[in-house]
This record gives structure tokens, C-alpha cells and sequence, in this order.
């Protein structure tokens, strides 16, 4: 595979969602990613179904949806390693390899001899990166995590819902995400110390620890300010009017960021006199006075459709937008256009894929091939490790492999 880290080899012992989302950047870029999976098993996600990806003759198949959104560009290795000799040969692979990513439980890995510190001695340029719950240490550093509770734990469902309901998770399982590109950054930060240093690196990157620090301005507003961020629904905390406002056939989202485009705004909709109001002309106002605000919008825009309203405030620059479901996203001119979803040739027939966005001009990313079948791969990377026919068909006699 091409890319900017085509040189690079990963070793991905990652299972579930944050460390394969990590591996699954760094193998759009261009790394070789070898993926060890469980015997008969793999990963967990491979069961998450349905919904299964069906094959050309549209019968169901048991690869996973879930599965298929974290592990494009990998190469599927089966070896049990809580054998000793499915262990060696994970270590061999880690020799071969620059960098390896996984999220066992702290200490885990090092009953197998897999640890980072046996790694690193065997090759000490590895860099090696632990995704957990909670860290290598403290308290809970022997707890398993999932990315609900961090939510809950780190504060996000906190603040996002409406105050007159329970608090409420984010609809995709964004500490996983945010965690795995936390952990690419950290990676690619020890790949570029290594080049001028020669020395690997043990990177230890907590759920818990990047919920923290991802709550970001919310975060802020409670150390600057004094209070406790609580639920608003989509009214933004420090920025008005930013929020979802109901039109005649539905709902839009505006936002607003500054008083030059409220008062384009006012302009469009045909209330300048808004923008001259003293409660309303600078943001520290509206914000302010978002409960004087709103509902004068609100009557506004019940006025208009959904469409002649965007397309008003698309015209006068004000940043707006329809609420899109799924389907709607990839059918948007935009999305189509920047070739977000691609359909990749996959041994069951092709797979939908949604893509990295990532766009270099000079290193293109490929996306050529698609989330492994179980095991897909596994003779061909013993092969590549000196292991003949028989040594090969040992270790899967035995059960290792």
C-alpha cells in the first residue's frame, strides 16, 4: 500500500473501537497493519449485528457493520495468545514491526510476555501504545471501561441534552473516536521523536484522561466562570443565537458566530432593526438576552420553509443548515463530491466504506483494501515471518492459529 507511512509496519492487538480506530488512520496513511485476532472468534465487534454485510447474491454474511467501520486497510492474523507458542510468534511479528497498539486491561499483556517493556527490550525503536479505560495507574487502573460509562464518568452527559430530560450520550461512541485519534497523534508524535532520536516510546493514553480533556470550552467556562455547565439542549453556552429553531415543514440549525453575521441575519430575514436593538448587538448581549432572542427568531422563522429559509441565509452568508438523517449526509452535493463513501471490492462482493478525511495533495490516501475476513491474511504474513508449509500447518493444527 502507498501513503505517507508506507514504511511503517503496525502491529494492531486492539479490539473493539478506540485502538482499531487508531490503527485504522495510520493504515489509510499508508502503514502495513496487521491485525491479531482470536481463533474462530476475533474481534468482538465481529458479532455487533446486525445489521451483517450481505454478499452479491444479497444473502447476509457474518461480517458486521460495526466491525467494517473500524478495520479497513488491515490484514487479519488468527493467533491465540495465551499459548506460548502463538505468544512467539506475536513477538516475531513485533520485531518486524515499528509500532504496536493495544488495549488490554493495565498488566494484562504482560502475563504473556506481550507487555511493553518485553517488547521494547527485545527492540527498543517499538513504539508501543496502551489504550485503556482509565490508565496504567490510580485507583481504577485495573477497571474495564466502555465508551457509555466514560461518558457518563467524564462529564459529556453532563452537559449535552435538554435540561427537562435525563442526561443524554452522545449518538456515536465519541470517547472511543476521540481517544483513537488521540492515540494516532501520540504515535505519530514518537514516529517523528524516533527519526532523530533512534528510541522508541510507551505510550500510555487513558478514555477517562481525553473525556477530561476534551470537555474543552465547557471545561473552561466552569474555571473561569464560577459555575457548573448544565444541559441547554443545542443552545450554545457562549455564542447567540447558535441553535435549532423550528420552520414551517421542520427544523433547521443556525449559527451564528459573530455580530457581522447577525446582522446579515436581521437583514435577510427582514428585522435589521434586531441588529440595532442595545440587548442584541454584541454577542456578550444576545447571550445575555437569548431569552428575549429566541422567540422573536423563532416567530420568524415559522414563516418560512425549510428550503427557502437555508437558502436565504446561504445567500446573505449566514451559516445555517437542514438537520440530516444518515442518508441525507451521503446524498448531500457536498459529501458526494468530496467522495466520502466509496464502495471497496471485498470477498463477499464489494463493502461501503466512509472514508478518511484526510486530503493530501502530494501523498494521496488509497483506500484498496477493504476490512479483513477473520484469519484473511494469516498464512501470507507467516509466510513473510520464514515459516514454511509444515511449520504453518502445525501451529494450525495445534490450535494457535
Amino acid at each position: 500500500m502507498m501513503g505517507p507511512l508506507s514504511h511503517l509496519r503496525v502491529l494492531d492487538l486492539g479490539r473493539i473501537m478506540a485502538a482499531p480506530w487508531s490503527t485504522q488512520i495510520l493504515a489509510d496513511l499508508g502503514a502495513d497493519v496487521i491485525k491479531i485476532e482470536r481463533p474462530g472468534v476475533g474481534d468482538d465487534t465481529r458479532a455487533w449485528g446486525p445489521p451483517f454485510l450481505k454478499d452479491s447474491a444479497g444473502n447476509p454474511t457474518k461480517e458486521a457493520g460495526y466491525f467494517l467501520a473500524v478495520n479497513r486497510g488491515k490484514r487479519s492474523v488468527t493467533i491465540d495468545i495465551t499459548k506460548p507458542e502463538g505468544q512467539a510468534v506475536v513477538r516475531q511479528i513485533a520485531q518486524t514491526a515499528d509500532i504496536v497498539v493495544e488495549n488490554f486491561k493495565a498488566g494484562a499483556l504482560a502475563k504473556y510476555g506481550l507487555d511493553a517493556a518485553t517488547l521494547r527490550a527485545l527492540k527498543p525503536s517499538l513504539i508501543c501504545c496502551s489504550v485503556t479505560g482509565f490508565g496504567q495507574d490510580g485507583p481504577r487502573a485495573d477497571q474495564a471501561a466502555y465508551d457509555f460509562m466514560i461518558q457518563a464518568m467524564g462529564g459529556l452527559m453532563s452537559v449535552t441534552g435538554a435540561p427537562e430530560t435525563p442526561p443524554q450520550k452522545v449518538g456515536v461512541p465519541i470517547v472511543d473516536l476521540m481517544t483513537g485519534m488521540y492515540a494516532t497523534v501520540a504515535i505519530l508524535a514518537a514516529v517523528a521523536r524516533r527519526a532523530e532520536t533512534g528510541q522508541g516510546e510507551t505510550i500510555d493514553l487513558a478514555m477517562l484522561d481525553v473525556q477530561a480533556a476534551f470537555l474543552a470550552n465547557q471545561a473552561m467556562n466552569h474555571f473561569v466562570g464560577g459555575r457548573v455547565p448544565q444541559r441547554a439542549g443545542n443552545r450554545h453556552p457562549n455564542i447567540q443565537p447558535q441553535d435549532v429553531f423550528p420552520v414551517s415543514d421542520g427544523f433547521i440549525v443556525l449559527a451564528v458566530g459573530n455580530d457581522g453575521q447577525f446582522a446579515k441575519l436581521c437583514e435577510a430575514i427582514g428585522r435589521p432593526d434586531w441588529a440595532k436593538d442595545a440587548r442584541f448587538i454584541r454577542n456578550a448581549d444576545r447571550v445575555k438576552n437569548e431569552s428575549l432572542l429566541t422567540p422573536l427568531l423563532t416567530e420568524r422563522f415559522a414563516e418560512f420553509t425549510r428550503s427557502d429559509l437555508t437558502a436565504l441565509l446561504d445567500a446573505a452568508g449566514v451559516p445555517c443548515g437542514p438537520i440530516n438523517t444518515v442518508p441525507d449526509v451521503f446524498a448531500d452535493p457536498q459529501v458526494v463530491h468530496r467522495k466520502m463513501l466509496r464502495k471497496l471490492p471485498h470477498p463477499h462482493g464489494e463493502v461501503p466504506q466512509v472514508v478518511s478525511p484526510i486530503r493530501l495533495q502530494d501523498a494521496p490516501l488509497e483506500f484498496n483494501r477493504p476490512p479483513p475476513l477473520l484469519g484473511q491474511h494469516t498464512a501470507e504474513v507467516l509466510a513473510e515471518l520464514g515459516l514454511d508449509d509444515a511449520a504453518r500447518a502445525a501451529l494450525a493444527e495445534s490450535g494457535v492459529t
